[in-house]
């Protein structure tokens, strides 16, 4: 997990401790009742989930919006003031929101706090070889992986508001019915992709789950955390394999800089590659509130989309 620096700890631990300045916690065991639960979340993805689940019986506040890298993001005040009043917080985990982890550490001991990623099987999960990281963190890209996500965030739910229990589970299962459904959808389009140019680049290693589920080989250029940087080895190593595949696109990502695929394209040219940028993927962020790709599901179907177009053009 990525250090998080002594002034941020004590400012944060501050945050929690000082009379007046957040409102008070509620209590754990205090029943819901009539109101709304109040959830707070990490991700924008995580906030569409829970609020698919949790439909009208919660007051969801998301502290991260579109275009938001979550490796590098720190809590502000008055994020810690929307965490100190949930009756629930939900966060990925996997240290996927690496400097908030002490934070998140020390909110588990006064109030209910879930990472949604600790109730999938540790042997699905992937550890790559090169990090310090435990697991690879971007689950989300394997439908089903959510899906077990999405039964987690259900559980919490349940366990927090049990009066309501019923209406979770039964928007539960709509939810997975859709993830079922998006999960064909997604083998359907990329099907259509020649063998040789099942390849997918992007700037980071965000995809090994996709690549997984969906039988691609997958290179990012930059390590799972965007908060390594990539050097001349690394994209000279992925010019070289576009080179060889003879893929004709790669990708760059809404939450994270292009400077390292502009760097790519400008090496793979050197090698006589001919590739162009095939869009933008959504990563470690949905879209715009309001869009199709501000959502879970809308976001992996624009992926999908985008992915399967760039991999099939046949420009010359």
């Amino acid at each position: 997990m990525p250090k998080v620096g002594r002034r941020s700890v004590l400012v944060a631990a501050g945050l929690l401790t000082l009379s007046g300045c957040v409102a008070a916690p509620p209590s754990a065991t205090e029943p819901i009742g009539d109101r709304r639960i109040r959830v707070t979340t990490t991700t924008n993805f995580l906030t569409d989930t829970v609020g698919r689940i949790g439909g009208d019986r919660v007051e969801v506040t998301g502290l991260m919006g579109p275009g938001v890298d979550p490796h590098l993001y720190r809590a502000s005040a008055g994020d810690v003031q929307a965490l100190r009043g949930a009756d629930v917080i939900l966060y990925c985990g996997l240290h996927l929101e690496g400097r908030m982890g002490e934070l998140l550490h020390e909110l588990a001991e006064r109030q209910p706090t879930t990472a949604v990623t600790d109730g999938i099987p540790r042997e699905q999960l992937l550890a790559p070889p090169d990090t310090t990281t435990e697991y690879d963190p971007h689950i989300w890209f394997d439908v089903s992986l959510w899906a077990c996500v999405s039964e987690t965030i259900a559980a919490a739910l349940v366990e927090r508001d049990p009066q309501h229990a019923d209406g979770y589970r039964a928007r539960l299962d709509t939810y997975l019915a859709e993830l079922a459904a998006l999960d064909a959808e997604i083998e359907r389009r990329l099907a259509a992709i020649p063998p040789r140019r099942r390849v997918l680049v992007t700037s980071h290693d965000a995809f090994s789950y996709f690549g997984r589920r969906y039988r691609l080989d997958v290179a990012g250029i930059q390590g799972i955390s965007t908060a390594a940087e990539a050097t001349t080895t690394d994209v000279e190593r992925v010019a070289r394999l576009v080179a060889e595949r003879e893929v004709p696109a790669v990708f760059i990502e809404s939450s994270v800089p292009r400077q390292t695929i502009d760097a790519l394209l400008a090496a793979a040219a050197q090698q006589g590659a001919r590739i162009h940028v095939g869009g933008e993927l959504f990563t470690d962020a949905a879209g715009n509130p309001g869009t199709p790709e501000g959502t879970y599901i809308g976001m992996l179907r624009a992926n999908a989309d985008r992915i399967a177009a760039g991999l099939t053009d046949e420009r010359g």
